[in-house]
């Protein structure tokens, strides 16, 4: 076929059936044309023994600047590319080349660096026995182009793999790429495995190694953290991705996966976190099945895992201002009004936040993020603060933490028509009690629906009505009369069963 190398199968085939047959029949049973069966007629061997052709088929086109011009350029300039050295003969010799010798010369270049050119870098593939190494990595996983609740949700994944098997762990983080994030993911993919690698090997994720240091030193948190369970902690050379290549290309296969399933599934939005966060477990389960064998193989030489878990949190102080709140990482908080005035011990997890005081956990809010270029955050939950608030409804109107009341937007535009149709007072009073109703009734979700239609019909709320239709009822519990029976009756009772 044109375009094609002949190979001695088809050269003996071709002999076979031409045995046989015709020169045209044998030909194309053999795969080649009639001209090349009449040259393999008249060869005497086959085309692995045929010697490489020692002669031009046409002149030189480099003939007087190769070895006076090119070759002295790249013996100055090793690193000089081709399609550079073409436009410089171009602009010294406008008229000689035409762009369709850009190949030719390549070519050369190409023959000339694999001859005299320097020592080119190696790569030394790696065997690594079972039970021997893991690997962890973050990704941003922005490009999945994933909803939830309807708003665009920017995330990472955090990954661990044990290179051996290809068995892998991955899981959602919001955020950066913290020691929490890194800590709560070692911990959670070594006790879905049921055991520990002898070494654990990250990139220069500043989570685990202090790069800024002269000597570049693991963090205490991560040492601690790879003594607990065990493992020998290592890290790539900086800029050498390629030495943690058994997670790099396992971050883009999940990627990948995690897309297809979504186009399978047709969109790309979720109701809550939680979904999402099961549907990449899923995903990391059907990939975990195929390789279920190898798996089984590297389980049991794992090292065993420690009697418990060890702290995945940053322990932080932080004091309850008189306005309700603190202030954890950047990030502003809400919480019981009774704790105003005393100092917490905030734990800071990947997902949530605790505040102790003394033994006992007194809060727990989500967690918080910054968005990107954001130096400070909000994260109000406007159920802390309704008890105080109902006691001044008229501080709403100018309240600082006011837009960060709202759970949802049809409260935010119900309180925009309030201000702009009544008078403040009855607006922040009126405003007030929806959300007080909301919480009480455990109808957030509901209610922001009917507050929707009213505003679609450029109607106000009646608060009234709202409250009987929504607050919660109080049980009506039926009078129940117990007559006590006398002591004669027991004695009958007696009597009887002698």
């Amino acid at each position: 076929m044109p375009g094609k190398k002949i190979t001695d199968h088809q050269v003996r085939k071709f002999k076979e059936v031409r045995n046989r047959a015709t020169q045209e029949i044998a030909a194309a049973k053999s795969g080649m044309s009639v001209r090349s069966a009449r040259r393999i007629e008249e060869a005497k061997g086959l085309p692995s023994q045929v010697g490489a052709r020692t002669w031009r088929t046409r002149s030189d086109p480099l003939a007087g600047v190769w070895d006076e011009e090119v070759v002295p350029l790249l013996e100055s300039e090793p690193g000089l590319l081709g399609t550079t050295l073409f436009e410089e003969l171009r602009r010294r010799h406008p008229e000689r080349f035409e762009p369709g010798l850009v190949r030719t010369l390549q070519r050369r270049v190409r023959a000339w660096r694999a001859q005299h050119g320097g020592e080119r870098e190696t790569y030394f593939a790696q065997v690594h026995p079972p039970g021997r190494f893991g690997l962890s990595d973050f990704t941003v996983a922005d490009e999945l182009k994933v909803f939830v609740a309807g708003e665009a949700y920017p995330h990472r994944l955090y990954q661990f793999a044990l290179a051996y098997s290809g068995w892998r762990y991955a899981e959602v983080v919001l955020g950066g790429e913290s020691y929490m994030a890194l800590a709560s993911g070692i911990q959670n993919a070594l006790w879905a495995i049921g055991g520990v690698p002898e070494e654990h090997r990250t990139d220069s994720l500043s989570a685990a190694f202090n790069n800024l240091a002269e000597e570049e030193q693991l963090t205490t948190r991560y040492a601690a953290l790879c003594l607990h369970y065990g493992m020998r902690p290592t890290r790539n050379n900086l800029g050498v991705s390629n030495e943690n290549g058994a997670i790099e290309s396992r971050q883009g296969t999940l990627k990948v996966a995690l897309d297809q399933a979504l186009l399978l599934r047709g969109h790309r939005g979720f109701d809550c976190e939680s979904d999402y966060r099961e549907f990449v477990a899923e995903i990391v389960a059907r990939m975990n099945h195929r390789v279920r064998s190898q798996t089984a193989a590297e389980r049991p030489l794992l090292k065993a895992l420690p009697v418990r878990r060890t702290s995945e949190f940053e322990e932080i102080e932080a004091r309850v201002t008189k306005f309700g709140t603190l202030t954890v990482k950047r990030i502003l908080y809400s919480t019981h009004s009774r704790l105003i005035g005393h100092r917490l011990k905030v734990r800071v997890y990947t997902e949530r936040i605790e505040g102790w005081l003394g033994g006992v956990c007194v809060m727990e809010a989500p967690r918080g993020h910054l968005e990107a270029g954001q130096r400070r955050g909000k994260a109000i939950d406007y159920r802390h603060l309704l008890p105080a608030l109902r006691k001044k409804p008229g501080a709403f109107a100018r309240w600082a933490l006011r837009d960060e009341m709202f759970p949802r937007s049809e409260y935010r535009r119900t309180w925009e028509r309030l201000h702009e149709m009544l008078p403040e007072r009855q607006a922040c009073k009126t405003m007030v009690g929806l959300l007080d109703l909301a919480a009480r009734g455990a109808c957030e979700a509901d209610l922001a629906g009917v507050l929707a239609d009213l505003l679609q019909a450029g109607t106000l709320p009646e608060l009234p009505g709202l409250e009987e239709r929504f607050a919660p009822r109080v049980a009506d519990l039926p009078e129940v009369k117990i007559k006590l029976p006398t002591l004669a009756d027991y004695d009958a009772l007696l009597q009887g069963a002698a």
